[in-house]
């Protein structure tokens, strides 16, 4: 594990940093390769629960679009690596509802795209009342298939299509109207407040825990596998696209996209 994923074990719970502020705490292959091993570790402890948090002015921005560019130099512009990537995020996003452990997000700052993703797949989560959250790649001609899976299984169909189509942000409030964070606190209190949600899961029996989470996703929806997949092919076919390149490479150059 790098210095980009830091982690601290007290008290049965298990505290994971994103620790890549220059890249907004994107999910870069690096940050993916850190969260699945350390992941796994933590299914097989005895600990009781997980906080994910982030430092710096994000807790993530989703994709690191710089690396999703760089693919497009493949011989076939890319779409292998693209659909290698979404299998590795869903693979991440799928560790943490697998996990026996119940991991909460401690959301201090925005997350957008697959970082609102992350949110969305993590069993619980808290954030500062300033906290932003949106699935905006549409803003930059991608249109957030992949993450509209765990966020169309957190929040309604109407709601999530609003997001998805328009860019828009829900505020902290309004993301727990939705259902899509449990709560939203003064930033002050975020820590205090995620730090005592996780201390009261963990003084609950492990094995119960273990098995009614389980069982929570077991019978709430259909495996989230034929989703993904379907899912991972949009997005492959989005970023085939030229003027989605374009949308993309304006963002990164802070211009407006020149779209045909």
């Amino acid at each position: 594990m790098s210095d980009i994923l830091m982690r601290e074990d007290a008290g049965g719970i298990a505290t994971l940093t994103l620790n890549d502020p220059k890249r907004l705490n994107a999910l870069s292959d690096e940050m993916l390769a850190d969260l699945s091993a350390v992941l796994t570790n933590i299914a097989a402890s005895d600990l009781r629960a997980v906080i994910l948090r982030a430092e710096g002015r994000a807790f993530c921005a989703g994709h690191d679009l710089r690396q999703m560019q760089a693919m497009r130099q493949a011989e076939d512009g890319g779409r292998a690596a693209f659909a290698d990537l979404f299998d590795r995020c869903t693979a991440v996003m799928t560790q943490i509802r697998d996990l026996p452990q119940p991991v909460i997000a401690e959301v201090h700052a925005l997350a957008t795209a697959a970082g609102c993703q992350l949110v969305a797949s993590c069993d619980m989560a808290i954030a500062a009342d300033h906290a932003k959250f949106g699935v905006n790649g549409v803003n930059i001609g991608l249109f957030c298939s992949t993450p509209m899976v765990a966020l169309s299984r957190n929040i309604g169909r109407k709601r999530a299509m609003e997001l998805l189509t328009t860019g828009e942000f829900l505020s902290a409030q309004a993301a727990a109207d939705a259902g899509l964070i449990n709560r939203a606190v003064p930033a002050e209190a975020l820590q205090a407040e995620t730090r005592a949600l996780a201390e009261r899961v963990a003084s609950k029996l492990a094995a119960a825990q273990r098995i009614g989470k389980g069982a929570f996703y077991a019978q709430l929806e259909r495996p989230l596998a034929e989703a993904y997949a379907l899912t991972r092919d949009a997005m492959v076919a989005n970023l085939d696209d030229a003027d989605t390149a374009e949308g993309i490479q304006a963002f990164l150059e802070k211009r407006p996209p020149r779209w045909t």
